[in-house]
């Protein structure tokens, strides 16, 4: 071998690699052994042996983290070097994540820190309301103070980027498959082509938008540049500038439109019987009749999948934040502040409840999507059921 350095380096991790083939065919082996020491049968019991391994992984790396990020929830952790502690107050992390009230002031006065007060619970570090907004009512200044105000601002970015980027990948899916369901000569390639950004990775795709909207020497200002010089203005700073943060976010959404979404669509699309049409047709409706009436209830339970997936996706970006750097006064997601808390600052305990905190709220939203379902998602089978017990 010319460079025995190399060899030196990947030969301990080749066999580790060995090393755990290993242990899983072990794993796998005696599970099968022992379930038909028990009088399983062989089917069930080699089905069982080969999903053993699946199953300690998932328990390992997925239900053990959840249940331990739970109990950390109620400590004080810094993940760095201590070991959780109690708190005088188990529920201390929580109250600071929700703590919230409504300071009065007069029109002029100064909004001073020592004004907006602490929180009254027992705690490791004393924490203090700071302002997180205010709005002025005649001669009242009304200031919306909190414990955490950069919770609530990465809260606030985080809903507003699913409002905004979560109907706009609708459309755009929907008008896609449109596309790619007429009859035209080479629409397999077109299909193909449009599929390719749900295999590419989310880091490499950040990456791409980054450097697409770089201030200076980005593609996006490049393409601006005679507006720029015909509007005399400077070039946007897009994720720099706190103003677009937020919409340079949505933007870099829409490159989620193809892919699975329009592919899920398109196979929706497919399953439409061509008679409705035909039907539609000789009764003299157009082509916004039939797409209102038929290919929108047809499918509206692809359109209803496709907002639930959306509705999480956008509730826990993360990938898209890491690569691209924010202010933190700006806001960041919520999984990025969540990660920053626990990992960067050492706030692991407090991150665990956020966390809790955060996935209740997707739940509740996503609830009340699948509690507007029954309004305008149309299931044949149901309806001919509805029909037939009538």
């Amino acid at each position: 071998m010319s460079d025995p350095g190399a060899f030196n380096s990947y030969y301990p991790t080749f066999l580790r690699y060995i090393g755990t083939a290993i242990v899983l065919a072990l794993i796998i082996y005696l599970t099968y052994k022992g379930l038909r020491k028990l009088g399983v049968k062989t089917e069930a019991a080699t089905g069982v042996a080969l999903i053993t391994p699946w199953l300690i992984g998932r328990i390992l790396l997925t239900a053990f983290p959840i249940l331990l990020s739970f109990y950390l929830g109620f400590t004080d952790y810094n993940i760095l070097w201590d070991k959780p502690k109690s708190l005088q107050d188990p529920l201390f992390n929580y109250k600071h994540a929700l703590a919230m009230k409504i300071v009065t002031f007069d029109k002029d006065e100064r909004v001073s820190v020592a004004a907006l007060g602490k929180l009254d619970a027992e705690g490791p570090d004393v924490l203090r309301y700071r302002e997180l907004g205010n709005v002025v009512i005649r001669d009242k200044r009304y200031v919306i103070a909190a414990t955490d105000v950069f919770l609530w601002k990465g809260i606030w970015l985080t809903l507003r980027y699913a409002v905004f980027s979560i109907p706009l990948g609708l459309l755009g899916a929907l008008g896609v498959a449109l596309l790619l369901n007429q009859k035209i000569k080479g629409v397999g390639f077109w299909r193909t082509l449009y599929y390719v950004p749900a295999v590419l990775p989310a880091a490499a795709v950040a990456l791409l938008w980054f450097w697409l909207f770089a201030p200076n020497n980005g593609l996006i200002n490049w393409a601006l540049g005679p507006i720029y010089a015909l509007l005399n203005s400077e070039k946007l700073g897009w994720f720099s500038d706190s103003n677009l943060v937020m919409p340079s976010f949505v933007i870099m959404s829409l490159w989620g439109v193809f892919g699975t979404n329009t592919v899920i669509l398109l196979a929706g699309l497919k399953n439409i019987p061509p008679d409705f049409y035909e039907a539609a047709a000789i009764d003299g409706a157009g082509a916004w009749v039939k797409f209102r009436r038929i290919t929108i209830p047809m499918l509206s339970p692809a359109l209803f999948y496709n907002l639930i997936m959306g509705v999480i996706g956008a509730l826990q970006v993360f990938t898209q934040q890491a690569f691209i750097p924010t202010k933190r006064e700006d806001g960041w997601f919520v999984n990025w502040f969540l990660y920053n808390e626990a990992f960067n600052f050492g706030h692991m305990g407090y991150a665990s409840a956020v966390g809790w905190l955060y996935a209740v709220l997707i739940i509740v939203i996503t609830l009340l999507v699948f509690r507007s379902s029954s309004a305008w998602v149309f299931y044949e089978g149901s309806r001919e059921k509805e029909a037939g017990g009538a």
